[in-house]
């Protein structure tokens, strides 16, 4: 079984980022972006109502990492530290030496790299820190951008569900794309 230690909470810098530990007071930015349609167009999940709510989702994320089953990290550029985004494994199997990634990002952020430079931190610290055998993404097919930005890093399809989940009364599909640790 994988054993992890996530505390001290493992800050990153790239050349352009500081992916951080997420805080209490990135809660009104944290709303923002969950709260944003554009962002939230591929991510099928309902948008929360209520600052509370994104107090409970920090609370979540704060847990997984004191019980070393899951890490997020908030995304700030190194010369301003507003909370502009989110990457992580939501879910680690300890077991499998496995973890889903995730991230989203402002859509005022987009198109700058900003995510590929933060993915391949996050791979990095996954594959080299963090001793993962694999690693897969959830997206939804119609997310053309996530699916590129997944291959460039070298994931490659591993699966397509039809169907597999319903979200607002509507039954559907998903991908899976996975990615080895090449130094396995």
């Amino acid at each position: 079984m994988l054993q992890l230690n996530l505390n001290p909470f493992p800050v990153i810098e790239t050349e352009r980022l500081l992916l951080r530990r997420i805080s209490m007071h990135d809660l009104a930015d944290y709303f923002s972006l969950r709260n944003d349609a554009e962002a939230m167009k591929y991510l099928n999940k309902e948008e929360p109502q209520t600052i509370e709510l994104i107090q409970g989702i920090i609370n979540k994320i704060d847990a997984g990492i004191e019980n070393n089953t899951a890490i997020n990290w908030g995304i700030s550029l190194k010369t301003n530290p507003t909370f502009i985004g989110s990457i992580g494994y939501h879910k680690i199997d300890l077991d499998h030496h496995r973890a889903e990634i995730g991230y989203m990002l402002q859509p005022a952020y987009w198109g700058q790299g900003i995510t590929n430079e933060a993915i391949q931190a996050v791979i990095h610290f996954g594959f080299n820190n963090m001793q993962l055998h694999s690693m897969e993404a959830h997206i939804n097919p119609e997310n053309t951008a996530s699916r590129n930005l997944l291959l460039k890093q070298g994931f490659v399809k591993e699966a397509y569900f039809k169907e597999n989940y319903r979200f607002k009364d509507q039954f559907l599909d998903s991908e899976v794309l996975s990615l080895i640790n090449p130094n396995a």
